[in-house]
């Protein structure tokens, strides 16, 4: 077995459980904020995963207690930004590399214990297959509450998971949405008891690495063209997450937000849902 941190050593983890079998493992403490200074290793994980000519499936999961994957680091210092160039897709980097996982010839499988907010939704909605701790994980598109809008992919791939209704409660709601409601709605393929999520992963995992590459991968493909978007589609979302940073709806929730404790380890960023409905009330 072997285990390699990619760059940023005991940030993001790559370890090979067998030629076939992959997992990814977060491990960003306090809350797993993904920001510029992740983009680079993320990437390099992307490009092996899908360039490996062994690979068959993949597993993303996280190492710290309550979040699988959160929000964007919105305190990152310009050094912190690698500069790179709109990937193959010509998508910003991290949309780029969502896209890519989502055409890579591998099985992606997220596996969700905590908070998957925007980043994490994201990371989710790209993978092939989502499994949640129907008692742990929380899903969340928290943006439009902090006057944000989504630039992950999010607007392009909810309707096509779960239809037009409930993605815009989704998307504008702005709440966390917990494991068991995430299956009802075709957020999740299943909610399990968190006793048993790893178990039932694992063996699925494990049983998909026993098969044929080339079957899989090309199932895989046809698969996407019924139900990928674009890339087209999902160019804007980007522009427009940018755009709304810089304006002042944003800049006020933003502050109301920071003075009750966002982007640290507490009660906010464990129930951003509840915040971003509290400063919206006084807010709009």
């Amino acid at each position: 077995m072997d285990t390699t941190p990619i760059a940023n050593a005991g940030q993001i983890r790559l370890e090979q459980r067998s030629p076939f079998y992959w997992r990814v493992t977060f491990d960003l403490p306090p809350v797993n904020i993904f920001g510029p200074k992740n983009v680079v290793p993320f990437n390099e994980i992307i490009t092996k995963i899908e360039t490996d000519e062994q690979l068959k499936v993949v597993v993303f999961d996280s190492a710290v207690e309550g979040f699988f994957l959160t929000h964007w680091d919105f305190l990152a210092k310009p050094e912190d930004d690698p500069g790179l160039p709109p990937g193959s897709t010509g998508l910003q980097p991290f949309p780029d590399m969502l896209a890519r996982l989502s055409r890579a010839p591998v099985v992606s499988i997220v596996s969700v214990r905590g908070r998957a907010t925007g980043c994490g939704s994201e990371l989710a909605l790209a993978s092939d297959m989502r499994f949640a701790s129907r008692e742990k994980a929380l899903f969340s598109q928290w943006e439009v509450g902090a006057g944000l809008v989504p630039g992950g992919g999010p607007m392009a791939r909810l309707p096509r998971l779960i239809g037009r209704g409930r993605a815009l409660e989704v998307l504008l709601g702005a709440d966390d949405i917990p494991g068991d409601l995430a299956e009802r709605y075709g957020y999740v393929n299943r909610a399990l008891p968190d006793s048993e999520l790893d178990s039932f992963v694992e063996a699925l995992a494990t049983r998909i690495a026993t098969f044929d590459k080339q079957a899989i991968a090309e199932t895989k493909r046809l698969v996407n063209i019924a139900s990928l978007p674009t890339d087209a589609e999902i160019v804007p979302e980007w522009d427009a997450f940018i755009a709304s940073v810089g304006r002042p709806a944003h800049q006020a929730r933003f502050k109301a937000l920071m003075e009750r404790g966002f982007h640290r380890a507490g009660d906010v960023e464990n129930r951003l849902g509840h915040y971003v409905g509290l400063i919206g009330a006084t807010s709009a």
